[in-house]
């Protein structure tokens, strides 16, 4: 780990502007559910991800079991569970589902925690508790290469793709306010169908994650005609989406994010993952750094 962020310790010294990270939810009511009790009684852990959210978390065939980065940093938050709960063999059910579907499963105890590529914001907060941040996100547009729209205000008459129930949802509604740009919104359930639209020329723009954006872009019928603009819409915490109101489980999450951020394990992750794209920023850094917990 230390290796890992030497080479951009000096990014962050050369940055003036601090970044505010949001904590975990905090409550004063006792848990609804004692999480590690049910998990170690069931001898199971119900896992809710993202199967189209590559490079983070996506499902390859419906018949194997989700990869990606934030997958590979939940495998070791298992790891953690079956040890705090003493369940040598706990078996890990994954369930894929949309944002707003994912959340509703932690909120409900359908899933004891949500892997994926979800952001922790104050409103989801009021339903669900979260992890220490495991990635920070921008926000962003994926267009035609040789279409009409080359930056954020060329929207203005065309129609733009967006997830439903997404942060992006809303922030690209209060962008095309304050930028007065009347563009047409087109709700999705989720990346491919927005692909979809793109190819088929029925969608001018699809605005979501950058690193999503990447890779749906790669996965599409012809990549090279499609590409990702500069503008940054928004600054997204990526975090796991965990049961409201239970400590005891988020302590042991944030044990295993933490031993992954000082104990080495990050860098092979990252760059297996994220690699291609580019080293962490210094913000990126920062996060690690900030959201590994001393004991």
């Amino acid at each position: 780990m230390k290796r890992f962020l030497a080479a951009v310790l000096s990014a962050l010294a050369l940055s003036a502007a601090g970044v505010a990270l949001p904590a975990a939810a905090q409550s004063s009511r006792a848990p609804a559910t004692d999480t590690l009790a049910k998990i170690k009684a069931t001898k199971q852990i119900n896992v809710a991800v993202s199967a189209d959210s590559f490079p983070l978390s996506y499902v390859k065939d419906p018949k194997t079991d989700p990869v990606g980065y934030s997958i590979d940093l939940c495998k070791r938050v298992i790891a953690q569970i079956s040890r705090a709960t003493g369940v040598a063999d706990l078996k890990t059910n994954w369930i894929p589902g949309t944002v707003s579907e994912r959340i509703a499963m932690v909120a409900s105890g359908k899933a004891d925690i949500d892997c994926a590529n979800t952001s922790a914001t104050l409103s989801r907060m009021q339903d669900v508790d979260f992890s220490s941040l495991i990635f920070l996100e921008t926000g962003g547009l994926l267009v035609k290469d040789a279409g009409p729209v080359k930056s954020f205000t060329d929207l203005s008459g065309k129609s733009v793709a967006v997830i439903s129930g997404t942060t992006t949802e809303t922030r690209l509604d209060q962008l095309l306010k304050q930028r007065l740009v009347n563009a047409k919104v087109v709700k999705v359930k989720d990346g491919p169908e927005a692909i979809a639209l793109l190819e088929k020329g029925t969608i001018d723009a699809f605005v979501s994650d950058k690193v999503k954006l990447v890779g749906l872009a790669v996965q599409a019928k012809d990549p090279k005609s499609l590409a990702i603009l500069g503008d940054d819409l928004s600054v997204e915490p990526l975090a796991f989406a965990l049961p409201r109101g239970d400590s005891s489980f988020r302590l042991e999450v944030n044990r295993a994010l933490t031993q992954v951020y000082v104990g080495g394990e990050l860098e092979p992750i990252f760059m297996a993952w994220l690699g291609p794209i580019g080293r962490p920023t210094g913000m990126l850094a920062a996060m690690y750094l900030l959201n590994a917990i001393p004991q």
